[in-house]
């Protein structure tokens, strides 16, 4: 069974430690390559759960609260990045046409029941407490540095989402949250998750751009390489919980990246917004 954090107060601290060590790599790596060329950028399109939202620490604060309520002993940073997992798992194959597309809210659920069964919780959980806790992935918050960074950006680029989450979800999010997006795309109007190509075509077939035109924003490599063989420039910064609590952020250059910077108020400062 996996053991808890020691307290709120030192995950904490874990996760500050992660965001100042992921920063500093950075930092070289933006001294390493030549200026970004943002001329012909008209679009950025970003990724949304973990490159805009934190989906760590509502699903780790709800998981404390079920450790109290169930006195149970549970690790919820593993168990978030293990469920987070599951999720790609079940993704899987729907990629490979071995199963029709079932909605992301649909592929967490399904993966929670994965995860509770390989830590032998299955019984401990009913249909309902699942249903309650697959519904905090609705729940995401903003990174601190997001909705700043969005607003400047907006001023000088048109703005949308490019998620793998449901239409509903982001499009709540970001309602909720006052996130300055001019749309909301999502694969699920492709009928497919990202990294499959329909996923990108999105922004060309619905909003008329030519991929010359896109920054791809994120701060998941999958995404990002996928991006960039589609044809789009594309932008990457860490962030702290990537991997789950207090684990390493890869911070080294990429070849399908085209602009490192800190967080999204670092991009708008490089694409001068």
């Amino acid at each position: 069974m996996i053991l808890r954090n020691p307290s709120r107060r030192s995950f904490l601290m874990t996760a500050a430690t992660s965001a100042v060590a992921a920063t500093l790599p950075v930092k070289r790596t933006l001294a390493q390559v030549p200026s970004f060329d943002a001329s012909g950028i008209k679009v950025l399109a970003f990724d949304f759960q973990g490159s805009c939202v934190d989906y760590f620490t509502p699903l780790m604060e709800a998981g404390r609260r079920i450790n109290a309520e169930k006195k149970l002993d549970l690790d919820w940073g593993v168990m978030t990045k293990e469920w987070r997992d599951c999720y790609h798992d079940v993704m899987e194959p729907v990629l490979a046409h071995q199963r029709d597309y079932v909605p992301t809210e649909q592929v967490y659920r399904e993966g929670l029941d994965t995860l509770l069964d390989r830590h032998g919780l299955s019984a401990k959980f009913s249909k309902e407490e699942r249903d309650r806790l697959n519904n905090v992935w609705g729940q995401m918050i903003p990174w601190p540095d997001t909705k700043e960074g969005l607003g400047r950006l907006r001023k000088k680029f048109a703005l949308t989402t490019l998620s793998n989450a449901g239409m509903k979800t982001v499009f709540q999010m970001v309602h909720r949250h006052q996130l300055p997006f001019d749309e909301v795309l999502t694969g699920e109007l492709a009928r497919s998750y990202k990294p499959a190509p329909e996923v990108y075509q999105l922004i060309l077939s619905m909003l008329g751009y030519n991929k010359e035109e896109v920054l791809f924003c994120a701060t998941h490599f999958y995404d990002l390489e996928a991006a960039r063989k589609f044809g789009y420039k594309t932008a990457w910064w860490p962030r702290p919980l990537e991997n789950g609590p207090g684990q390493p952020i890869d911070s080294e250059p990429k070849p399908f990246v085209d602009l490192n910077v800190a967080d999204i108020v670092g991009l708008a400062a490089s694409l001068g917004a």
